[in-house]
C-alpha cells in the first residue's frame, strides 16, 4: 500500500497524520485510465456529497488541475484530490481496487464510517444520524 501523510504543524510537535491510503492495485487502475483516456496529467478527485442510501456516498472524477484549497495526494505517479469538506470524512481512509466475478470497482475503508451501504458507495459518520444495519433496499448500485 502507499500511505501518504499530511503534515500538520503544532507547537513544538510536528504531527503526522495519514491523509489517504491508495493500494497498488487502485493506483494501477488509475493509471490505466489516465492513459487510456489519454489524459496523463489530470488528477482523481476523491469527494464526499448528500445522497446514497445511507445518507452521505463517494465520489470520484478525473479533473484537469487541482482547486484552490484541495488536499493533493501524490500516490506512487497518480495524484489524487481531496477538498477540505470531503476530507473531514475521508481523513485517514484506504482507496482499494477489487476485482472479482461478481464485479470489481473502487472501495473505500473508511474509519470514519459507522455504517456503510451493503453495496460499499454509501455511509454514515458518527455525528451523521443514527446508523443503519448496512442494509441497501434503496441503493441502486
Amino acid at each position: 500500500m502507499v500511505a501518504v501523510e499530511h503534515n500538520t504543524i503544532q507547537p513544538e510537535t510536528l504531527e503526522t497524520t495519514p491523509v489517504i491510503t491508495v493500494t497498488p492495485a487502485a493506483v494501477q487502475v488509475i493509471q490505466n485510465l489516465l492513459e487510456q483516456r489519454e489524459i496523463p496529467k489530470h488528477v482523481l478527485r476523491v469527494f464526499v456529497s448528500g445522497g446514497g442510501c445511507s445518507g452521505l456516498q463517494y465520489g470520484m472524477a478525473f479533473e484537469a488541475e487541482p482547486r484552490e484549497f484541495d488536499t493533493v495526494v501524490n500516490a506512487s505517479s497518480v495524484r489524487l484530490v481531496v477538498d477540505p469538506t470531503s476530507l473531514m470524512y475521508l481523513q485517514g481512509a484506504t482507496i482499494d481496487f477489487i476485482d472479482s466475478l461478481m464485479g470489481g470497482g473502487f472501495r473505500i475503508d473508511n474509519p470514519n464510517a459507522v455504517s456503510s451501504c451493503g453495496c460499499g458507495h454509501s455511509f454514515k459518520t458518527a455525528d451523521s444520524g443514527e446508523a443503519s444495519d448496512g442494509g441497501c433496499g434503496s441503493c441502486s448500485h
